[in-house]
């Protein structure tokens, strides 16, 4: 379950990089900023096991709502309740350490989500067999090609048991094969209930 109430963010945009610094003094002139709102009192409701699509041109927001009920973007007001475990796939490139192999990125993303080494363990074969990246596993994911990367990630998110998955636009790299699977993988992870944004 994931409950937006009034949520907001507003970002300050300045003429100069200096006048961000300077905007935190507690003294002398204030420097001209603008603000730019992203998000303005966004409020919705998406139960245990609904899917909910967030769609709008680029630059309203979508993007900043999504890192925001994944925690990793603030709010300036409202609040964001969910319950159990969130797995985000937001952007090509967040998440994986590049110097790191695909398995150790694995691993490490699947402990940052709470889960021991023996429940590692044991869904990495799937992740595996989902990503279908063969050898590549055990490359530095720099060396992937962006489908690559996408596919490992994108098992790795699904196969954490989240009960809410947030996917943006990464997926949008992916070929239709891939495409088709994931939705398939859609299907099945509303069938157990898990909520998807």
């Amino acid at each position: 379950m994931v409950e937006v109430q009034h949520i907001s963010k507003v970002y300050h945009l300045y003429e100069r990089p200096s006048d961000r610094i300077l905007d935190l003094l507690p003294f002398g002139r204030r420097p001209r900023r603008q603000e730019f709102w992203a998000l303005k009192d966004v409020t919705f409701k998406v139960a245990r096991g609904e899917m909910l699509g967030i769609v709008g041109p680029n630059g309203s927001g979508k993007s900043t709502l999504l890192q925001i009920v994944s925690g990793i973007l603030p709010p300036t007001s409202g609040r964001v309740l969910a319950r159990g475990r969130i797995a985000a796939l937001l952007e090509l490139g967040a998440g994986f350490n590049p110097e790191f192999t695909g398995r150790e990125n694995v691993y490490l993303s699947a402990e940052i989500l709470g889960l021991s080494r023996s429940e590692i363990d044991a869904v990495f074969p799937r992740i595996e067999a989902f990503a279908e990246i063969g050898e590549f596993i055990d490359r530095p994911v720099k060396e992937y090609s962006s489908g690559m990367y996408v596919r490992l990630a994108f098992s790795t998110a699904i196969h954490v048991d989240p009960e809410v998955l947030i996917v943006d636009e990464a997926l949008a790299v992916g070929d239709a094969i891939f495409a088709s699977r994931c939705v398939r993988k859609f299907e099945e992870l509303k069938e157990r209930q898990i909520t998807i944004l």
